[in-house]
């Protein structure tokens, strides 16, 4: 299966794709915290990736939590190779760099939908060395609109710069 596939899996098929380690918090949370493995963390088998929740006393709301984390997880480190010759978006894509960031709030960060596109910008982004004009260029916005979106989020921002840095570019603002 692939990334975008496990990725707009449901949280019970992308479960089933993982390892599920459930095991005690530790820090503040009141005197049951640390009696019961409430904490979980779910690593994809296939990938690696993992992400972890341990923010509720609630097993079964630590692990939906931990679920909704690994999507933005593999989103932001698995990457799929792109040609940048003939390249064209695909309707996801075409969604989430033609809104700009104003429908891009809390809500809709958190969806599965947000993050196949993120993915496949970041795939983009990847094959077009980094560099914001050559990405922007393929994509058919200006610099700024796309470096504007790729800084909206500090998740996405902080793995941008990290491709970027990779490369011996300066990172962005």
């Amino acid at each position: 299966m692939g990334r975008d596939a496990s990725i707009l899996a449901s949280d019970d098929e992308l479960v089933r794709q993982c390892e599920v380690d459930r095991y005690r918090a530790s820090g503040p949370g009141g005197q049951h915290r640390n009696k019961t493995e409430s904490a979980v963390r779910v690593r994809h088998v296939a990938t690696g990736v993992s992400a972890h929740a341990d923010d509720s006393r609630s097993q079964h709301e630590n692990k939906a939590k931990a679920v909704k984390r690994l999507r933005g997880a593999l989103a932001l480190a698995v990457r799929e190779p792109v040609a940048l010759e003939g390249f064209v978006a695909d309707a996801t894509l075409a969604w989430l760099v033609r809104g700009g960031t104003a429908p891009l709030g809390e809500k809709t960060r958190q969806t599965a939908g947000y993050w196949v596109a993120m993915a496949r910008l970041l795939d983009l982004f990847v094959a077009a060395g980094a560099e914001v004009a050559t990405t922007a260029e393929r994509l058919g916005v200006t610099s700024s609109q796309l470096a504007k979106l790729l800084t909206h989020d500090e998740q996405v921002h902080r793995r941008v710069n990290e491709l970027r840095t990779q490369r011996g570019l300066k990172p962005l603002r």
